[in-house]
């Protein structure tokens, strides 16, 4: 097959090797971290783990990618990536130590979330690196190839990493602290691993001449401005609607998210260790979600159009959501992570499909850092707002019933507009064909 005949020449290529070992330790790394992160927060025995914390947790996590993301660009073009691999990884791995002692010597948790935060914020420039020295590694013609290889390994790593943190955390040592040092030395072990490319392989080149930084900062805003405005012409509406669509379905699955945590936590298990094996359970079954809309998203949505499957998506939730969150049940919170995480995932995949249908190439990349904005925004304010909503054991029915609400309103104007977008190109059908 062609493809596998490419996928062996890119593996052969002996930088883009280097860049790739980058990106597996980088994001291993990741997943041991945030998994430490998470555990220490919600599963430490000697803490009393609340919603707030959870929230809080959350926003150390995902805020860095929101306020950061859109801007890490410019720094980037500035600096040696090379050197953004070295010193970068380097940094984090000192932080991550730092946070390992601020773990054992129990200071105060604000102090404990700025160094979880500089980590997670360094991580924003790695990332946008990688894949921005991706074409100095690998030629034009397998370009594609390699941007569909690096990003799966590398999410595949950082899954590979939180499993081994939890087994690390349940088999070897119930210390967060040393699974977080284990998270540290694979973030040294990447940025060791930076050394054995040239300084200037990956670019940016010296030549061109640049805005000043502060120049540079105010365009780039200005440019996600502009792409807010390119979604509210009427061409667009369908991109604009399922952004939309998919923000509010995300700040569901982060909802639910901290009402598992607690329910983990507090009400499903006897002990933490306990609790935090069950959490590993609905993580893995979750991703299994994952996998099956991959698989089954394209069939439906070339079928029903992926505006339909995006309504399917939020109808079924609707639906199954407070059937199998109610009884607050093992099995059947189970199954739930199981069908939030096809409905979610299979909504994603055709928002991005919308999306990349919809807009114009010239502010295809400004929308989807507007879209990642609001998919960690909502996120985040998810796990705000049910931290006000649960109560200690995480049992909350009206958070549930919210939920559902929120699904059936995105299923019912989600169907609206798809229903008007079909009738208008039936009457602009009607109207250009020829009479009999």
């Amino acid at each position: 097959m062609p493809v596998v005949r490419d996928l062996r020449v890119l593996l052969r290529l002996r930088d883009f090797r280097r860049l790739l070992y980058i990106r597996l330790l980088s994001q291993g790394a990741d997943g041991v971290y945030q998994v430490a992160l998470a555990a220490y927060v919600v599963f430490s025995p000697e803490k009393q783990t609340s919603p707030t914390a959870i929230a809080s947790a959350m926003a150390v996590l995902l805020l860095p990618y929101s306020l950061i993301g859109p801007f890490a660009g410019v720094l980037l073009d500035r600096w040696r990536r090379r050197q953004v691999f070295l010193y970068g990884n380097v940094l984090r791995a000192l932080l991550a130590a730092a946070t390992a002692v601020l773990m054992v010597t129990h200071v105060p948790d604000w102090l404990f979330y700025v160094s979880a935060l500089c980590v997670t914020a360094v991580n924003r420039f790695v990332l946008a690196g990688l894949s921005a020295a991706l074409p100095r590694v690998v030629d034009a013609e397998r370009l594609v190839l390699a941007n569909s290889l690096s990003p799966t390994a590398g999410t595949l790593a950082a899954t590979l990493g939180g499993g081994l943190a939890f087994l690390v955390r349940l088999v070897v040592s119930d210390s967060d602290a040393a699974v977080v040092l284990l998270g540290a030395l694979l973030y040294l072990c990447a940025g060791l691993t930076a050394l054995s490319l040239a300084p200037t392989l990956l670019g940016p080149d010296r030549g061109a001449a640049r805005p000043h930084l502060r120049t540079a900062l105010a365009d780039t805003a200005r440019e996600l401005f502009a792409a807010v405005r390119h979604l509210g012409a009427p061409r667009r509406r369908e991109a604009a609607w399922a952004l939309a669509s998919m923000t509010l379905m995300r700040f569901c699955y982060g909802a639910l998210l901290v009402l598992l945590l607690m329910l983990c936590r507090y009400h499903l298990a006897a002990t933490p260790e306990e609790g935090l094996r069950l959490l590993g359970l609905a993580v893995a079954v979750s991703g299994a979600g994952f996998f099956a809309a991959a698989v089954v998203t394209p069939w439906t949505a070339g079928r029903l159009g992926p505006g339909w499957w995006i309504v399917v998506c939020a109808a079924s939730a609707a639906l199954l959501e407070p059937a199998l969150g109610l009884p607050f049940a093992t099995g059947p919170l189970l199954v739930a992570a199981f069908v939030l995480g096809l409905i979610t995932q299979g909504a994603k995949i055709s928002t991005d499909t919308i999306v990349q249908a919809s807009v114009e190439d010239g502010f295809r990349g400004r929308v989807f850092s507007v879209y990642d904005v609001l998919f960690n925004v909502a996120f985040v304010g998810a796990a705000g707002v049910a931290a006000l909503i649960l109560p200690p054991d995480g049992r909350s029915a009206p958070l549930v019933i919210l939920v559902a609400l929120l699904y059936g309103t995105v299923a019912v104007a989600m169907a609206r507009f798809e229903r008007g977008k079909d009738s208008k190109r039936g009457d602009v059908s009607r109207e250009t064909s020829p009479p009999r």
